[in-house]
């Protein structure tokens, strides 16, 4: 008995799909409400990844890694190091690819026990550590000093996620994700909850139109260098960054 070879056929159902569910207004209000509900028990922050603290919905791990390993970036630059888990996470990813990549971590203040589970990690030959203001251009500079020349570089903002903020690191970092490679803003679902639904959970509490999705909307205005994957953002639910997921196209 001969089985069609059904794989493409999945795929485009999929993808078919995916973009159906970004449509779905009702069932992404259901989503935010779950995720409001899910924030009295800290949801985001009860996870791991190789044994260290991993601050993301399971949904955006998923999604990181489809981009990760479908784009197949040398460098991944993340603003933004907390704990270490997201860090650790995608270079573990790299290193499956077997391209000899490297996460470069970056972070105002990264405490020294955070530090201590990168640097003693198996995986800390995947990851290099910046410490500095990420818009800095002292920091800049150190991070352009660790890319390797026609490497391809994706990028991931996940630090202090006011509008100000991240408008400047997107302006920054914008520029050295390469074509075919995605920049990703996390906590876009900051900018798209009702008034009173933001998690509270957390140093600053950041109002709709002072958050990432903001930011993101009006960057996306000053070029066009970037496209918003609709499927991949498409079954963002139960997400914290839907909307982020954005490809370079030049």
């Amino acid at each position: 008995m001969t089985l069609q070879d059904d794989r493409a056929a999945f795929e485009a159902h999929k993808m078919k799909q995916s973009i159906a569910l970004g449509k779905d207004i009702a069932v992404f209000n259901k989503s935010t409400e779950a995720l409001h509900a899910l924030d009295e028990y800290d949801y985001a922050y009860l996870w791991s990844w190789m044994g260290v603290p991993i601050i993301q919905m399971p949904a955006d791990v998923l999604a990181t890694q489809e981009v990760i390993w479908n784009t197949k970036p040398d460098i991944i630059i993340e603003a933004g190091v907390a704990r270490g888990g997201s860090v650790i996470f995608m270079a573990s990813i790299l290193a499956m690819l077997g391209n000899n990549g490297k996460v470069i971590g970056v972070d105002i203040d990264i405490r020294p026990h955070n530090r201590n589970s990168i640097e003693n990690h198996p995986l800390s030959k995947h990851i290099t550590l910046i410490e500095g203001g990420s818009s800095d251009k002292e920091t800049l500079a150190k991070v352009v000093a660790e890319i390797p020349t026609n490497a391809r570089v994706m990028v991931v903002l996940d630090s202090d996620h006011t509008y100000a903020h991240v408008l400047s690191e997107l302006r920054t970092y914008g520029p050295i994700v390469t074509k075919g490679c995605y920049l990703v803003v996390a906590d876009t679902l900051l900018g798209r909850l009702p008034e009173g639904k933001a998690p509270q959970k957390r140093a600053r509490i950041c109002d709709v139109g002072d958050e990432p999705l903001a930011a993101l909307t009006d960057y996306l205005a000053e070029n066009d260098r970037f496209d918003i994957d609709e499927a991949l953002n498409g079954k963002l639910v139960l997400s914290s960054s839907p909307g982020g997921y954005c490809r370079c196209v030049k």
